[in-house]
């Protein structure tokens, strides 16, 4: 028997827009504070120094101006949802790179490039949250309000890098934090569909995943539970599960469980 699909979650447009230009000015100003120093620290990203994360964030802030200023697709509906988009990354990160090093090398101050980028995406940000807007994206048509939400797994991810890189934190906002735990959480739960076990992520998503028995009522027998800023490293590839059941900040209960480790990461 088949697995039925999960019905996509939903974004409110005016909270993704309030939490998308509240993290974009949280590393604009972040940005603006680092020392020399600073800019030439290894972010852990294979290849990539503070600059070159920088440039990354500037471009992913500028997407949505960019994506709004091509011709609309001539499809009538979407056939990129959210976990699509986070799924199918890792098949164009040779080509993320290739922009970041290009981006970085081009100009040497990042933090006037995101600055810039800031102001193109602030004037088109209502636009960006439309749900009746499709985005020619090249995973296929997107709703204009998934991929800008997008671009908060993008900020929150790069903001958790720079913070970790640079040693200076750099400020989450709630509702992009929710945002990205959500978007990657139905991301696993798409990529290892079944009710067996549940991941919980308080305060802001559970979900249940992997095939075998399903639970019914009482506690879960399977259930795997993190804190958000955990769960988004986990999810990214930034920590590793034997690390995080380590040092405690990943719970495991049962054994069907630890079979979420071999479907992480789920974005590259």
């Amino acid at each position: 028997m088949s697995t039925p699909r999960r019905k996509p979650r939903s974004y409110h447009p005016d909270r993704v827009r309030d939490a998308v230009l509240a993290q974009v000015e949280f590393v604009r100003l972040a940005a603006h504070e680092l020392t020399p120093q600073q800019l030439g620290r290894p972010t852990g990203l294979p290849g990539w120094d503070v600059r070159h994360l920088l440039a990354h964030l500037a471009r992913q802030i500028d997407a949505l101006p960019q994506l709004l200023a091509e011709p609309a697709p001539r499809a009538s509906r979407p056939s990129c949802t959210l976990s699509q988009w986070v799924l199918g990354t890792g098949e164009i990160a040779t080509k993320i790179d290739s922009w970041a090093q290009e981006d970085a090398a081009a100009r040497d101050d990042q933090a006037a490039a995101i600055d810039t980028a800031a102001e193109e995406l602030e004037s088109v940000i209502d636009t960006g949250v439309r749900e009746d807007l499709l985005l020619p994206h090249v995973f296929g048509p997107m709703r204009a309000i998934d991929f800008t939400v997008t671009r908060l797994v993008e900020l929150v991810v790069h903001s958790d890098d720079l913070t970790r890189a640079t040693g200076s934190p750099v400020r989450l906002d709630r509702m992009a934090v929710a945002s990205t735990v959500r978007v990657l959480a139905d991301a696993l739960a798409e990529k290892a569909p079944g009710f067996s076990t549940e991941l919980r992520i308080p305060p802001f998503a559970a979900v249940q995943c992997l095939a075998g028995p399903r639970h019914t009522r009482g506690t879960p027998g399977q259930v795997v539970e993190t804190d958000p800023v955990s769960w988004v490293r986990l999810a990214t590839g930034r920590a590793t599960w034997k690390t995080m059941t380590a040092t405690g900040r990943l719970k495991v209960g049962g054994e069907r469980a630890a079979g979420l480790a071999d479907e992480l990461p789920v974005l590259h």
